[in-house]
């Protein structure tokens, strides 16, 4: 029989009628436990809700009306999660997790499980957490940010969380959740293999070792298989409870009373040591992976009917009944009024209304939030003590690199907003691979500017789960390549939360990339990489790009505004080939060292600069053509420019875009407009560049096009020696494209 949802549904009423249950598991019997029988029951009643909801799931379905059938049955014992830690114990949940939520949700007397998971089944736009975008397990009143079909992704940021709790108790920090809280993450024995996981479980044995308080409870629910593909037997087992520095439970997850014992252990070791624990809960996995799935094709019936046979609710029946709490008739009429319950909370559901257009669907990915104050900055005695810590005060006011600059902004910035956090490889005691963060650790103390193991995964998920306590932070990727193998940590969490939260949970941050090409000798994609397409076009995401210092300083205190006041996550690219660059035209020019701005001073989001000839009148100057560009572009525009007008005679005016996501079109296509003639440099590589979406800005913007032409990179990673000059673009190509347009 294919339908095994109705199968395991009336198997159960026929074996507890018959007490037919399938044998003991252990001699622990509920009351070793400690809990009342009330207590039992309840966790009883959880576990039936969830297998109701898993049910009803299925029916919906195939009704056309629901739209999700990934159920927890089989997982039904960590219900008893949901009640052994708090309900502000930050929880990082995975998709077979109902029977935890439901018994969480107890902890408030205001939620209704039911009511909440049957409205998130059929995309209700009433569904509490996510307004119908996803069906997802999440609350804003239970500490549980939502999250969507995890393949372990939510690992990171739940260690990254438990390290910022460590942080918060050292420098009494007020996070979002109490000081003395656990973070909690649960996840599927097919999720352990993944590299996300591997990634969050070596950096939490690495920072445990190394003594750094950690309250993080991984919890593994092993059901032995993944979609169609078993696990080994033992492999979880051996691969972990052996690793040094995270304390190894097993428990048996059909059997309540066993897994109220491990997890109360988990609970002491984390929330009174302060270590992690990898929390083993053997389970099974009932009416295969989800509604499309037919577990028929890949196991005998034999072998499915052997696993129905092992059904936590029997056990759970089982042990109520021995014990005296319930008696056969009460299991059966508490299993069909759960069932009624679940019936009735559907039929109102299917007629509440759906998102029903764009707008509402995109509202939620980075709505407009309140303007608020910002920070007072550091009077002037407090800015002096800071910037004599590496001697620098007495050079505010002279010219100087981007490097410097940034570092400069930064000190301002960490002073202002005691809140923020830099972290990242080598920020620390080197100050940076380019000497950008000189200082910062001297200046804040280790608390807040901290070396990383060498993981960007790790990096990231640290500055999420950060973002999740309250603090601001500011991790940086060494290279922009670097990125590439962590891109999901911002990519599918991150930049997701707000959308699939409807705002609720936010995870602000400032990620600072240094990246682009144009190093001279360097080669390779890793540290010469001139490609972040991949940045650009996720939702939500802005991406910021100075090309000086004096606009990079301005810049990135506009950043750290967005991500605190409206929550973003800001990616800062900074271009490693202008970090230390002193001369714009020729030697010694000092054209491009820029003195430090006032720390009130920044560039509004979205707003280009905006460079004519400096040989002309702003009236009439720079008409014959206009240059699009950023980053290491505008520092060759500028050289272009100065060269057209002394040698060719030509006034070329240069825009200088700064906010590469979301571009500015409305700004673009007003400036274009007075043109007839647009070359757009861009030094990324031509296919997937800016300058293809700059393009189409321009054709849906205006109704008479200027002629338009380009100059690229070309298709190809950065070659090392000085062959890299064939690839990228230069003042003399940017010359040559003006003269050409015609």
């Amino acid at each position: 029989m294919l339908d095994r949802a109705s199968v395991i549904d009336q198997n159960f009423q026929i074996a507890v009628k018959t007490a037919k249950f399938p044998e003991r598991l252990s001699n622990i019997s509920a009351a070793v436990t400690q809990m009342s029988p009330k207590e039992f029951v309840e966790l009883f009643e959880s576990q039936i809700i969830s297998r109701h909801l898993d049910l009803r799931a299925r029916i919906l379905k195939d009704q056309g009306i629901g739209y999700y059938t990934i159920g927890s049955s089989g997982h039904e014992g960590n219900a008893v999660i949901g009640k052994v830690f708090r309900h502000t114990d930050m929880a990082f949940l995975h998709y077979r997790s109902g029977a935890l939520m439901t018994q969480r949700s107890r902890h408030l007397p205001n939620v209704d499980p039911i009511r909440d998971q049957m409205l998130s089944l059929v995309a209700a736009k009433d569904d509490p957490i996510s307004q119908g975008r996803h069906k997802v397990f999440g609350s804003a009143q239970l500490f549980v940010p939502p999250q969507t079909s995890t393949i372990a992704s939510h690992l990171p940021k739940a260690m990254g969380a438990a390290w910022s709790i460590g942080r918060a108790e050292r420098t009494d920090f007020t996070a979002n959740i109490p000081n003395d809280s656990v973070i909690l993450c649960n996840f599927g024995d097919a999720s352990f293999n993944h590299a996300t996981s591997q990634s969050a479980f070596n950096t939490a044995q690495y920072l445990a070792y190394k003594g750094e308080p950690l309250p993080l409870v991984f919890i593994c629910e092993d059901n032995g298989i993944g979609i169609s593909v078993s696990t080994p037997e033992n492999w979880v087992e051996n691969n972990v409870k052996n690793r040094h520095s995270i304390e190894y439970i097993q428990c048996n997850g059909l059997h309540l009373p066993d897994v109220y014992l491990a997890a109360q252990e988990a609970e002491e070791i984390a929330r009174i040591e302060r270590r992690p624990v990898f929390l083993h809960m053997k389970t099974i996995r009932l009416m295969g992976h989800a509604g499309n799935d037919t577990e028929s094709m890949y196991h005998s019936i034999e072998h499915i009917e052997k696993t129905e046979a092992q059904d936590p609710l029997l056990h759970t029946a089982r042990i109520a009944i021995e014990a005296g709490y319930l008696s056969t008739e009460d299991i059966l009429d508490l299993y069909e009024n759960t069932r009624s319950k679940v019936e009735q909370a559907a039929e109102i559901a299917v007629t509440l209304p759906k998102l029903s257009n764009a707008e509402e669907v995109c509202a939620s990915i980075a709505p407009q939030l309140p303007a608020k104050e910002k920070p007072p900055v550091a009077k002037i005695t407090r800015r002096q003590e800071l910037f004599d810590i590496g001697r620098q005060f007495k050079f505010l006011d002279k010219p100087r690199s981007m490097a410097q600059l940034i570092n400069y902004a930064l000190t301002d910035l960490m002073e202002q907003y005691p809140n923020i956090m830099m972290f990242g490889e080598d920020v620390g005691k080197k100050g940076g691979v380019y000497s950008v963060s000189t200082n910062l650790q001297k200046r804040f103390g280790e608390n807040r500017v901290y070396d990383t193991l060498l993981d960007e995964t790790s990096i990231l998920g640290t500055a999420i789960g950060a973002a999740h306590l309250g603090y601001l932070p500011i991790p940086e990727i060494q290279f922009l390549a670097y990125t590439h193998n962590a891109v999901d940590q911002i990519r599918g969490e991150a930049s997701t939360l707000s959308f699939f939260s409807n705002n609720q949970f936010t995870n602000p941050m400032v990620i600072r990339i240094a990246g682009l090409a144009y190093q001279k000798g360097f080669g390779g994609h890793f540290h010469n990489d001139n490609s972040f397409g991949f940045l650009r076009e996720i939702p939500g995401v802005i991406v910021a790009c100075p090309s000086n210092g004096l606009d990079a300083a301005r810049m990135l205190r506009e950043a750290v505004r967005l991500a605190d006041e409206q929550k973003r996550i800001v990616i800062f690219l900074e271009p490693i080939a202008l970090y230390h660059a002193k001369d714009l035209h020729e030697a010694g020019d000092n054209g491009w060292l820029f003195e430090y701005p006032d720390p009130n001073e920044i560039i509004e989001f979205g707003q280009a600069g905006i460079r004519k000839p400096e040989n002309g009148s702003d009236n009439n100057s720079g008409n014959d053509a206009l240059i699009i560009t950023y980053g290491n572009g505008n520092y060759l525009s500028l050289q272009a420019q100065k060269e057209l007008a002394d040698k060719h005679k030509t006034s070329i005016t240069v825009m200088d875009l700064r906010w590469l996501a979301p571009l500015n079109h409305q700004q673009i296509a007003e400036v274009a407009s007075q043109f007839d003639k647009v070359l757009i440099v861009d030094e990324c590589r031509k296919t997937g560049s800016v300058s293809e979406e700059i393009i189409t800005g321009l054709v849906d913007n205006l109704e008479q096009l200027p002629t338009i032409k380009r100059v690229t990179g070309h298709d190809t990673f950065i070659p090392i020696g000085t062959s890299w000059e064939y690839v990228l673009p230069s003042k003399e190509d940017i010359i040559k494209a003006v003269i050409e347009l015609k």
